[in-house]
């Protein structure tokens, strides 16, 4: 198996600070917070469709909105940006806002954001580890303070800006109103238990969103049929040859992979470009055949091009 390792961006933002929990010896407690993009660093490859990200919050983030997909190509994008959060840690009161609270129309909008009162007017809710909401494009939204949050998302990165707490960046309202839907939304998934080890969190036309719960001390392989990226959440073990810890990201798409659980068992985030869970994902492989000499010469099985991206050693 080829290992290749890929690019980390880190944007560090004066948020200031957070308890991570479980996240602080991977991430630093002791220093700023921001945002971590996890990459493939593939250059000159084909186009991706999502991107990963890790979101630490240590003050409410900005109230924005994001284009849809015809929106974004009218403005010579190739997609929009929907995109689902994982809450991975949550501080007691922490909150997200999905939506309004009621129905706007465009002038009630636009005033709410020019004096600032439309946070009171955002959909709050209280957020806690293990959480799933669902952001679709034109979601008028915003992350509270105090929260660990694993995003996946189209690939895009523009966001207009509604509301940015008195702080002195750029806002875009004129672009908010025309592709921002000013209605509640229903954001909040509750997962679907495919199997005992795979639960659907969601699904979208764009990706759908899984948590892998494996036991400790069993193998597994993993067929990423469609474009994937995985998130390790808890426990350890390896994916292919690459010990596998808390933070650490993969990329993988039409290969397979082994994924060695270690004592503690291993939780797996895994987002595909699919609609709907992928047929055929992951299966236990049996102990007595992974021990066998030339097994995987025997089954005429190949697993390569994993692609692992590390965040240890990332200063947030």
């Amino acid at each position: 198996m080829t290992i290749d390792r890929a690019s980390v961006r880190t944007i560090l933002k004066p948020w200031g600070r957070l308890d991570l929990g479980p996240w602080a010896s991977k991430h630093h407690q002791d220093s700023p917070v921001g945002e971590i993009s996890f990459d493939c660093g593939e250059e000159g490859g084909p186009d991706r469709l999502l991107l990963l990200k890790l979101l630490f919050t240590g003050e409410t983030l900005s109230i924005q909105v994001h284009p849809d997909d015809a929106t974004a190509k009218s403005m010579g994008m190739k997609s929009g940006k929907s995109e689902a959060w994982y809450v991975l840690a949550a501080e007691d009161g922490a909150q997200v806002a999905v939506g309004l609270k009621r129905p706007l129309t465009q002038l009630e909008f636009r005033k709410a954001a020019l004096d600032g009162s439309i946070d009171g007017l955002l959909d709050w809710q209280e957020a806690a580890a293990g959480d799933v909401f669902y952001v679709p494009a034109g979601t008028v939204h915003a992350i509270g303070a105090g929260l660990v949050i694993a995003e996946i998302q189209q690939r895009n990165e523009t966001t207009f800006r509604i509301w940015d707490h008195g702080r002195s960046r750029e806002l875009h309202i004129d672009q908010a109103i025309a592709v921002a839907r000013l209605e509640p939304a229903s954001s909040r998934k509750l997962p679907r238990h495919i199997t005992v080890e795979r639960a659907e969190l969601m699904s979208c036309p764009f990706f759908t969103l899984e948590r892998l719960d494996l036991p400790a001390d069993t193998v597994w392989e993993l067929t990423a049929s469609r474009e994937s990226w995985a998130l390790v959440v808890a426990g350890g073990g390896a994916i292919g040859s690459l010990t596998a810890r808390i933070g650490d990201a993969f990329f993988a798409e039409a290969d397979r992979a082994d994924i060695h659980v270690g004592a503690e068992g291993i939780v797996l985030l895994i987002a595909a470009a699919a609609s709907a869970p992928v047929i055929g994902l992951l299966r236990q492989l049996p102990a007595e055949d992974r021990l066998r000499p030339g097994y995987e010469l025997e089954s005429g099985r190949q697993v390569r091009s994993v692609i692992p991206f590390r965040s240890s050693g990332v200063p947030l």
